[in-house]
């Protein structure tokens, strides 16, 4: 009887080895899984690169110039009110011309600057009651005007920039399966929060509900703010910034709860703001209590040495 055991026990364990590595089983799945997500992340990081190096993109933004009252001058002379990069267009350009949220410019006589392909003398570039956005050109260079709270500016790209010949790719974390979790979304109908940017301007944003996860076993929460779509936004920070990412937090985007408030938040995706490549713009910063006390090792690290 002992001997019929013994042999029953090797039977029974000699094919539990022979099912776990002789017919696929779930850590190979796994791995197969582990893998697909790596090729789906790295494309998606691929994306956001091309993106970042394309024409609406970070690295050809060459200026930003806030407006004040009345008449700005600009041109590639040291003597105008705005300053734009020498050799790539006339030192006297013209000047832009703002009252009460309307901007006008008007183009100095012999200089060629064009708005939807048309050469001009003069144009309304922006009118607060107008959806349409106007951009100026000359040569390798375009601009158009940006609002800030009570503030507006015009921004200046450079499809020449030397910024786009130096860059060199964005450094991330190894991809990591287990930085995406699943995250309950706690709602918050008409609830807002308050949001800082750069510039030190405070304002209102629509946070419509706060993302609930956990960390190694640890409860965390972001607040998230709706920009309109089918996503949210997050605005957060964590223990790695100014180390190894960015100092001024990061970026992250994640689906909209769907029947039963779940969603997917995926840190391999978190990304650094536009002011991580380009002191030229106006970035939103974490809210105190979007700062994780943990180190999020997923995502983008920082770039350069911003």
């Amino acid at each position: 009887m002992k001997q019929k055991f013994i042999a029953n026990s090797l039977t029974i364990v000699w094919l539990s080895v022979f099912f776990l590595c002789c017919t696929p089983g779930k850590s190979s799945e796994t791995k197969s899984n582990a893998e697909a997500y790596k090729v789906a992340i790295d494309s998606w990081h691929k994306n956001r690169v091309a993106d970042l190096q394309g024409p609406a993109g970070w690295l050809n933004v060459a200026g930003l110039f806030w407006l004040k009252e009345g008449i700005n001058t600009f041109g590639s002379g040291q003597m105008n009110s705005f300053t734009f990069p020498e050799g790539k267009i006339a030192e006297k350009a013209g000047s832009f011309f703002l009252r009460q949220g309307k901007v006008i410019m008007r183009v100095a006589p012999g200089v060629d600057i064009m708005i939807d392909g048309k050469p001009v003398s003069s144009a309304e570039i922006f009118n607060p009651d107008s959806t349409r956005s106007v951009k100026a050109s000359s040569g390798s260079l375009e601009w158009f005007v940006i609002k800030r709270d009570l503030k507006y500016g015009i921004r200046l790209r450079d499809f020449a920039n030397p910024e786009l010949g130096k860059f060199r790719g964005i450094d991330r974390y190894e991809v990591d399966i287990t930085w995406q979790m699943n995250a309950r979304v706690e709602k918050a109908e008409g609830r807002t929060i308050s949001i800082t940017n750069v510039l030190g301007q405070t304002t209102e944003q629509p946070a419509p509900g706060t993302l609930v996860f956990s960390i190694k076993g640890e409860e965390y929460r972001l607040d998230a703010l709706d920009e309109g779509g089918d996503e949210l936004f997050i605005i957060f920070g964590d223990a790695t910034n100014a180390f190894e990412t960015y100092g001024a937090g990061r970026y992250l985007y994640v689906k909209k709860p769907d029947a039963s408030n779940m969603t997917v938040i995926d840190f391999n995706k978190a990304y650094n703001p536009p002011c991580a490549f380009t002191e030229f713009a106006t970035c939103p910063l974490p809210p105190r209590q979007n700062i994780l006390p943990v180190s999020v090792s997923a995502g983008e690290k920082n770039y350069s040495n911003h």
